[in-house]
């Protein structure tokens, strides 16, 4: 995984405000891909949260996916 690939979060964050399912960007890979820093936006680009993870916590994008939605404001 590098920089600016999308990816999809593997586990529920501590904070629980971030889910299974999610996606972000990385932004800054670390330690040749032991741990990314990746941001989280709504649709329409307002930041959620930024969050460095282990490779073992996200994943890449597949080609046959599609986004979802969740409202962040009602959970």
């Amino acid at each position: 995984m590098s920089e600016f690939d999308l990816v999809v979060l593997e586990e529920d964050t501590d904070s629980g405000r971030l889910k299974v399912g999610d996606v972000g960007t990385i932004l800054t890979v670390y330690n040749e891909g032991k741990a990314f820093e990746v941001e989280f936006v709504t649709l329409t680009g307002e930041a959620v949260a930024i969050e460095t993870l282990l490779a073992h916590q996200i994943r890449p994008v597949r080609p046959s996916e599609v986004m979802a939605v969740r409202d962040m404001a009602v959970e």
